[in-house]
């Protein structure tokens, strides 16, 4: 059986998070070892993520810099991190990448190109529902998550399913479709960390579950708040990742000894 990827000099223990960026980070897996890479890069928004203080007095709020000189240098740095990346997956490995209306027609020719068309599943929409809307434009309140296959006929999907909303299936549950109707967390939310750009524990639930087999290995590589690796954790799945702001690599570990190590009764 081979072994589980990790980073091979820092730690066994599943749900850990490491400061590092994702090109080195990935080159310390074991080859051949990845079930699921969920990767959530920045989006080049242009501007600064901030996110909210972590304590009731005020104090720093965890930020980072979502900035790229043009779209190309964006995609290069993608593509870097992904033929760096290609070595740790198993055969039989997916990849979830999730981007916005910004790079996703860029982020999918570029996965045409290094995994191949035939390797393309789905183009999933996470439909969110929160945020702002524009008298000049229709209001954007989705994200886009591509997902691939490393060989199109052997890769692992359990189809998640959801309450059915026709009257005929009403009480029954059918399979999920493309469009997964989750909300962003609000504010007042408990699983709030104030790190910014923070996904649903909901979503990454559904995406683990579906496309890594339990006791599978899922990596992310811009990790975050850590919600993949706590998603990962809770599914009985082993999750590694890595980020390169100091903050969020604080706040994942902290999110994912809570899950290890649940207080009695809480």
């Amino acid at each position: 059986m081979p072994s589980p990827a990790r980073p091979a000099a820092e730690t066994t223990e599943t749900g850990t998070v490491v400061l590092d960026d994702w090109l080195s980070f990935v080159r310390t897996l074991t080859p051949g070892s990845i079930d699921l890479l969920y990767a959530d890069p920045p989006f080049n928004t242009g501007k600064t993520q901030r996110g909210r203080s972590r304590t009731n007095a005020g104090g720093s709020a965890p930020s980072y810099e979502d900035t790229f000189s043009t779209t190309a240098d964006w995609v290069g740095w993608l593509r870097d991190r992904f033929v760096a990346t290609l070595p740790a997956m198993k055969p039989t490995g997916a990849v979830l990448l999730h981007v916005d209306w910004r790079t996703s027609h860029h982020a999918r020719l570029l996965l045409d190109e290094l995994l191949g068309p035939d390797r393309f599943v789905n183009h999933l929409i996470w439909s969110y529902g929160l945020g702002g809307s524009s008298p000049r434009r229709f209001a954007r309140k989705h994200d886009d998550i591509l997902f691939y296959a490393l060989d199109p006929d052997r890769y692992y999907f359990d189809p998640p399913m959801v309450p059915a909303t026709s009257n005929r299936m009403k009480g029954e549950l059918k399979k999920a479709t493309d469009v997964l109707d989750i909300p962003a967390i609000n504010n007042m939310a408990s699983e709030r960390s104030g790190y910014p750009t923070q996904k649903p524990l909901a979503l990454l639930d559904v995406l683990v579950r579906a496309c890594c087999p339990e006791n599978g290995t899922v990596v992310d590589p811009c990790c975050g708040s850590g919600t993949t690796l706590v998603a990962a954790t809770a599914a009985k799945r082993l999750g590694f990742g890595c980020d390169r702001n100091p903050d969020a690599v604080a706040i994942a570990n902290g999110r994912l000894g809570a899950v290890r190590h649940p207080r009695a009764g809480g």
